[in-house]
């Protein structure tokens, strides 16, 4: 496929102008951002933040952008699971079709709704040029889902946001640009659980997490992304922690395509903490791809990353990560892993960590793994009359088990849930 995106026009883009651009108040800073999609082309895998990648395989021209939702309601995969919630909002192809505040935390200044796109959205991820994708979700998303939980305010329920994607109105599949926006004040504390979930056949969603943590600010931020197996998703996550503030950022990831997840975490203020952590589990001939740059730009702040993943079949995974210390960053302690297990000769994991330093006085490190299951553990339980298929799933349950863990405790059931319905599915294979 050419990366030339001459054809999009009378596709994507030309079904959005007029109808989403023009009624909304940023209308002009919308069209220049559409303007300058139309100017550009499609990422190259030889950049160095697409290697590996699929990108050449998509075809943005065949995508319809949806000017309304199709359906009112996201289906609710944590309904019997997470009971108590401060708030629930449903998101159907971007476009929030439901929020559902508890009164009382309303009344205590928790905010939760829609909010119109501003000038100060994210609109190119650091030390990167703005990609089309950046772009176009500037020019095409809708109003995003805006969460604030002011200064001292400590939320002890989470907050659901449901996101899914329907199929189009006409013939084509749809492509859609959910917006994400949250906000940590001062001492206060929240939670936000996002589930991803799609109807079946194809589609496209390219979304935006930002996320805003006060000084000694508490956030907590993951994902579950379950998408049908047609279902491409190229998404970005932005955050910035401030003085002493600290951030929990984790995404499980099942379904999709291809789905590609980049994360740019800043910690910005003197003793900021953040965390990022990732399950994922491939299988058939999909592809999970995650990018992620930890900067740390102040002094004596703290990261640690944790991703592990799974890759069966003809299945494969990325990752790429960069530690990044600014000149102004003495003081840092920094922690990069990556740990992969192929349970298929046909499947393959690419895993490149990277260090950036520019300050002398800093603890870092990274670690990365490929390999198959460890021959030693199989033959363990073996011994003790363990048959083969179930060996392998009990040590990739071990293997997900500390990393699971440090997610938040109400999706963590959920999230193994998932897991076991992957083994489940290999094991029904081998027995065919």
């Amino acid at each position: 496929m050419s990366s030339d995106l001459t054809s999009v026009p009378s596709g994507l883009l030309d079904r959005a102008a007029g109808s989403l651009l023009a009624a909304t108040p940023d209308a002009a800073r919308r069209l220049d951002a559409l303007t300058r999609a139309q100017a550009m082309t499609a990422p190259a895998i030889d950049a160095e933040d697409w290697r590996y990648s699929r990108i050449e395989d998509l075809d943005l021209g065949r995508f319809a952008l949806q000017v309304r939702p199709v359906v009112d309601s996201a289906p609710d995969p944590l309904r019997a699971i997470v009971t108590e919630r401060a708030a629930t909002v449903e998101v159907v192809n971007g476009f929030i079709s439901l929020v559902s505040l508890d009164p009382e935390w309303a009344a205590r200044g928790l905010q939760v709704g829609p909010a119109t796109s501003s000038a100060s959205r994210a609109d190119r991820p650091e030390s990167e040029d703005p990609t089309i994708f950046d772009a176009l979700h500037l020019a095409l998303a809708p109003d995003a889902v805006r969460v604030v939980a002011p200064p001292g305010l400590v939320v002890d329920a989470p907050i659901v946001i449901l996101s899914h994607q329907a199929p189009a109105a006409g013939p084509a599949p749809a492509a859609s640009f959910p917006h994400i926006s949250v906000e940590v004040g001062d001492n206060a504390s929240l939670t936000v659980l996002e589930y991803q979930t799609s109807s079946d056949g194809s589609g496209l969603s390219v979304p935006l997490v930002e996320l805003a943590v006060g000084p000694s600010g508490r956030l907590a931020y993951a994902t579950v992304q379950n998408l049908a197996a047609g279902h491409w998703q190229i998404g970005r996550q932005v955050s910035s922690v401030a003085q002493q503030g600290t951030l929990t950022s984790s995404c499980a990831s099942f379904g999709g395509s291809y789905g590609r997840l980049r994360f740019d975490t800043t910690l910005a203020g003197r003793g900021a903490h953040g965390d990022l952590i990732a399950v994922y589990y491939g299988d058939l001939d999909q592809m999970h791809d995650f990018r992620t740059f930890q900067h740390h730009s102040a002094q004596d702040t703290t990261s640690d990353l944790l991703f592990k993943g799974v890759v069966d079949d003809h299945s494969s995974s990325v990752y790429t990560g960069l530690i990044h210390i600014h000149p102004e960053g003495r003081g840092s302690n920094a922690h990069q892993t990556n740990r992969n297990i192929k349970l298929s000769d046909d499947a393959w994991a690419w895993s490149v960590p990277n260090l950036e330093i520019e300050n002398s006085d800093v603890r870092c490190s990274h670690a990365s793994a490929v390999s198959p299951i460890d021959d030693e553990q199989r033959f363990y339980l073996h011994a003790r009359g363990v048959p083969p298929t179930e060996a392998d799933q009990l040590i990739i349950a071990g293997f997900f088990e500390d990393v699971i863990g440090r997610m938040p405790s109400s999706l963590q059931d959920a999230i193994s849930s998932l897991v076991a319905a992957k083994l489940a599915r290999r094991l029904q294979g081998n027995q065919s």
